[in-house]
C-alpha cells in the first residue's frame, strides 16, 4: 500500500519561508516523477512544482525563482522549499507520485496522493 505523508505547513508572514517534507512508504520516489500541487477552496488543484531523478524539474511561473522542489532517496522523501512566500501562496499543499518517468502538469496522471498540509501566509 503507498502512503504519502506530508508535513511542515504552518502559518508564516509575508515574505517568510517554510519547507515542506512528503515521506514516501510502498513507492520508490527516486524512480519516479514525483510533484506538489495546491488547492484553494472552490478552485481546481494546481501543480506547483515537480522532479524526476534528481535533476529535472518543472515549476509554475507564479513559484518560479522562490520555490524549489528536491529529492532525497535515501529517505525516499520529496521536499518543497518555499521562500519569499506571498499571502497568494495560502493553499492546502499536496503531494503527488506518479508510476513513470514522465513529469506531468495534470492532476489526472498522478497515482498517489497524500492528505494535504495547510500553508497559511499572513499580510
Amino acid at each position: 500500500q503507498v502512503q504519502l505523508i506530508e508535513s511542515g505547513g504552518g502559518l508564516v508572514q509575508a515574505g517568510g519561508s517554510l519547507k515542506l517534507s512528503c515521506r514516501a512508504s510502498g513507492f520508490t520516489v527516486s524512480r519516479n516523477a514525483m510533484a506538489w500541487f495546491r488547492q484553494v477552496p472552490g478552485e481546481e488543484r494546481e501543480f506547483v512544482a515537480g522532479v524526476v531523478g534528481n535533476t529535472i524539474t518543472r515549476y509554475s511561473d507564479s513559484v518560479k525563482a522562490r520555490f524549489t522542489i528536491s529529492k532525497d532517496s535515501a529517505k525516499n522523501m520529496v521536499a518543497l522549499e518555499m521562500d519569499s512566500l506571498k499571502p497568494e501562496d495560502t493553499a492546502t499543499y499536496y503531494c503527488a507520485a506518479r508510476g513513470s518517468e514522465v513529469l506531468s502538469f495534470s492532476t489526472q496522471l498522478y497515482d498517489h496522493w497524500g492528505q494535504g498540509t495547510q500553508v497559511t501566509v499572513s499580510s
